[in-house]
């Protein structure tokens, strides 16, 4: 016949404790973080898409503040080092796979390589075009000039 103490002792050495756990679930986060992080590569393709959106994204927020605050707002795109900016918010960078170029009036070139679109407090825009290139394909962000409504436009490259 087996006692208590023996029974409880052979329970004791069967199992695993809380810390063993944890330790163990922290390892395999750590790993699973690991490989996730240095496994993904993103695609030029993939970074287009992105660039396009976030591109249309500040110049709806450039035609709203305009309209809102009664002021004419500009988006600027530099893209020499693939960066813009719209009225008073920080540049924001894009990615170093993309070729980007700007359509718009002449009066609105500021540098080589540094253009603006300008959005009036009617909504309205001198309007333009910006192309992304990555992965061979072509997205188009077109700013109507007359309502300065902003689309999105996917090409073959």
């Amino acid at each position: 016949m087996i006692s208590r103490s023996e029974m409880r002792t052979e329970a004791r050495e069967a199992g695993f404790t809380l810390i063993e756990m944890i330790v163990v679930l922290a390892i395999l986060g750590l790993m699973t973080a690991l490989i996730t992080a240095g496994g993904t590569r993103v695609s030029p393709t993939v970074h287009g898409r992105a660039a396009a959106e976030a591109i249309s994204g500040a110049l709806r927020s450039a035609r709203s503040e305009a309209v809102m605050s009664n002021r004419s707002v500009s988006f600027r795109l530099d893209i020499v080092s693939r960066s813009y900016q719209w009225g008073e918010a920080p540049w924001q960078a894009l990615p170093n796979d993309l070729r980007l170029s700007l359509l718009t009036s002449a009066d609105q070139i500021a540098s080589e390589g540094v253009g603006h679109i300008r959005f009036d407090p009617d909504g309205g825009s001198t309007g333009g075009r910006v192309s992304i290139e990555g992965g061979g394909i072509v997205w188009w962000v077109g700013i109507d000039w007359l309502s300065g409504r902003v689309s999105i436009e996917k090409k073959a490259g």
